[in-house]
């Protein structure tokens, strides 16, 4: 009796090994997959200064995951790489990313992560979530619009505003008035690659 049962164990710890991920894929199974596709999407900043100063952020990451097929289970994942700033000026990049501003050696990524959505229409949402720039995070939320609701396939696209000083930027750079109100606007090509359609509010 006690050979079978270190047998039927040993057995059990192979196929554990052999088949780790099979418990994860059946509890995985069912729910909507989305994919963020980069080339297709773009995260750009504005603020309203004596020169102008808008630009966009070259490289990040964004997840959209689902825990269910109600679209409130959703949670926004971005992660910009604060160093990818591109505004078509060397002297306005590199004063960006000092320590005055974005700090990048000690804060490499300026990162948005989800806590709850609510549909405030037919094809909008308020996304409140944790902004973390410059080692800070505050609660601010995400206004977005999404194009191709129910489809599968589109776009969500919208904008977070920020008062910079709440996050200690506040310096101004070499002869440009700068305001304190930062506009961030993200336009992302999302696709449902897996699983069951999201269920909104009618």
């Amino acid at each position: 009796m006690r050979m079978c049962q270190m047998r039927l164990a040993a057995l059990c710890f192979l196929l554990s090994a052999l088949f780790p991920s099979l418990t994860r894929a059946q509890a995985g199974a069912g729910l909507p997959v989305f994919k963020v596709t980069p080339q297709d999407s773009t995260i750009k900043f504005f603020v309203k200064s004596s020169v102008a100063l808008e630009g966009n952020f070259k490289k990040w990451d964004a997840t959209l995951t689902y825990t269910s097929t109600d679209y409130k289970t959703g949670v926004l994942d971005v992660k910009i790489y604060a160093d990818s700033v591109d505004t078509g000026s060397g002297m306005k990049d590199g004063k960006l990313k000092s320590k005055d501003f974005f700090n990048v050696e000690q804060d490499p990524y300026i990162t948005f992560k989800s806590t709850d959505v609510k549909q405030t229409g037919p094809t909008t949402f308020a996304v409140n979530g944790n902004f973390t720039i410059r080692g800070v995070t505050k609660p601010e939320t995400l206004v977005l619009e999404v194009v191709g609701k129910g489809t599968g396939e589109g776009t969500v696209s919208g904008t977070m505003a920020f008062d910079r000083k709440d996050y200690g930027m506040n310096s101004n750079i070499p002869f440009i008035k700068i305001a304190d109100r930062v506009e961030v606007t993200v336009n992302l090509k999302v696709k449902r690659v897996s699983g069951p359609p999201l269920v909104f509010a009618q």
